[in-house]
């Protein structure tokens, strides 16, 4: 079961993150238009997160350390991208959504770190590589 968490926490990750690879300029321009600092070490973080270390986590490869980076990005993304108590208008409410979206996302990070990657189906389980507490 903890193979399917660890699959649906970072399947957006996954989606959203390719894009941001292959597509790296327009990334930190976005980055940039969002007022992110450092732009371009911004969206190479935000790309190492949501595909590398995305795919570890589904793997069973470090997942607890993994999941609590992903705690800070994720709740990061949240005040950077989704700060709808600065927005006005129709942008308030799908920021709203996103925000808190995140702020639930991190919650499930939180499980996978207390949890580890658990199961049959992770690296660690396997005997071959330990995940650090």
């Amino acid at each position: 079961m903890l193979l399917i968490a660890r699959i649906a926490v970072v399947l957006i990750f996954i989606i959203f993150g390719f894009p941001k690879m292959m597509g790296f300029d327009g990334t930190v321009q976005y980055m940039a238009s969002l007022g992110a600092p450092m732009p371009m070490l911004a969206a190479i973080i935000a790309v190492v997160m949501e595909v590398p270390a995305a795919i570890l986590i589904v793997l069973g490869f470090f997942t607890r350390p993994l999941a609590v980076l992903f705690i800070f990005y994720t709740l990061g993304t949240a005040v950077i991208g989704h700060h709808y108590w600065d927005m006005t208008g129709d942008a308030v409410g799908p920021n709203m959504i996103n925000f808190w979206k995140n702020v639930s996302i991190a919650g499930a990070f939180l499980l996978l770190a207390i949890t580890g990657p658990g199961g049959n189906f992770s690296r660690s389980a396997l005997g071959k590589m330990p995940d650090a507490a």
